[in-house]
């Protein structure tokens, strides 16, 4: 099959094309790799250089290409979906996936309308819940797209049942939680992996990693620290990722911030922490997310402690010391001290992105297969 799929270019702080990050790059690569051909088309919000790149994905291929909005936002972006619709021509793709947000979803339905080919839809979050949601007409545009797609993935079991109960989808919808490069975040030494990041090795560190911002419910960790801190002289902190500016983390001897942390170092800190948080609140975007570092933490076979939001409630059944209910500080404190006294690791299988899209790919076959059987016309 010929694949288009399109994407922003910046996607939880990594460029998809230099990092090959997660997954808007896992989904083309691995069907390049089952053989087909695949044309990455990015929409840079940021300024990206625009250009071409080639990624090594036999026996299929991968390219990229990435158009920036640069200076002239709006006339760029009001000329985009018609030169995407010259470009797709010149590329003949059997089949559109259109991913990322509210645009990139909508386009993909307009193009593929136009191009008269069938078109998949990837919701990594429930995309109301980001602010292009608030521009007037965003939200019916996303539900119209979803709605006509042949197949609809979705990152959590209740963001499918969203889809399905609420937007109608008329295609195939499929929970698939965005998975991790098991090479990457697996069980390492934790005192080697201290050291590597300059933790203490002679304490109990707990922490987290990911964009530290109130909305999230960073805030609730934060509030939890206070009481631990108060309560545990053996205890430390450790933070990592992007701050949110007006709602800076708190400070001290005990708390170590180690920045932004390339994907492999994050595997390190994860096997040197002794429980890792993760922080969710009960709202629409909590409630229908699969927060990553779920499955990031869980391969490193850490024990942590979550909100119980969402598909979490579902995923850590077996670990109840380890959930608080969301935005409870105290709960989350307990969840902490519980987990470091008592460790227990959620017994969760994880599949890999091979796996994941080796799983998706004959759908996707599936949907080209069947338009092109009521393309051709039939013998009399």
């Amino acid at each position: 099959m010929r694949i288009a799929f399109l994407c922003k270019r910046k996607y939880m702080g990594k460029d998809v094309i230099a990092d090959r990050y997660a997954r808007l790059y896992e989904m083309p690569f691995q069907l390049a790799k089952l053989g087909h051909t695949v044309g990455g088309f990015c929409l840079s919000y940021q300024g990206h250089r625009d250009g071409h790149w080639e990624h090594d994905a036999q026996p299929g291929s991968l390219t990229w290409e990435s158009r920036s909005l640069g200076r002239l936002k709006v006339m760029t972006l009001f000329a985009y979906p018609r030169s995407m619709l010259h470009r797709l021509r010149e590329f003949a793709p059997d089949l559109l996936i259109g991913a990322s947000d509210i645009p990139h979803v909508a386009l993909s339905a307009w193009l593929a309308k136009r191009l008269g080919i069938p078109y998949a839809v990837d919701l990594y979050d429930n995309f109301e819940g980001f602010g292009q949601a608030r521009i007037p007409g965003m939200v019916p545009a996303l539900r119209r797209a979803v709605r006509g797609a042949a197949l609809v993935t979705t990152t959590s079991q209740p963001l499918k049942d969203l889809v399905i109960d609420d937007y109608g989808a008329h295609g195939e919808v499929i929970a698939m939680p965005s998975t991790v490069d098991k090479s990457v975040f697996r069980p390492m030494e934790p005192m080697s992996c201290r050291q590597s990041l300059g933790l203490p090795t002679d304490v109990k560190l707990i922490g987290t990693a990911g964009g530290l911002y109130r909305d999230k419910g960073v805030g609730t960790l934060y509030e939890a620290w206070n009481f631990i801190a108060r309560q545990r002289n053996d205890v430390h902190l450790v933070l990592a990722g992007p701050v949110d500016p007006g709602f800076p983390p708190p400070a001290g001897e005990r708390i170590h911030h180690l920045g932004m942390l390339p994907h492999a170092r994050t595997a390190e800190l994860f096997n040197a922490l002794d429980v890792g948080a993760i922080c969710i609140r009960n709202t629409p975007f909590g409630r229908y997310c699969f927060p990553q570092k779920a499955y990031e933490m869980l391969a490193c076979r850490l024990p942590v402690a979550a909100a119980r939001v969402g598909a979490m409630t579902q995923l850590l059944a077996n670990t109840p010391s380890g959930q608080y209910e969301a935005d409870d500080a105290n709960g989350l404190a307990r969840a902490l001290l519980a987990q470091l006294d008592h460790p227990a690791v959620a017994d969760v299988p994880i599949e890999d992105w091979a796996q994941l899209i080796g799983t998706l790919e004959p759908r996707l076959r599936a949907i080209v297969g069947n338009q092109s059987e009521r393309l051709t016309p039939q013998a009399t």
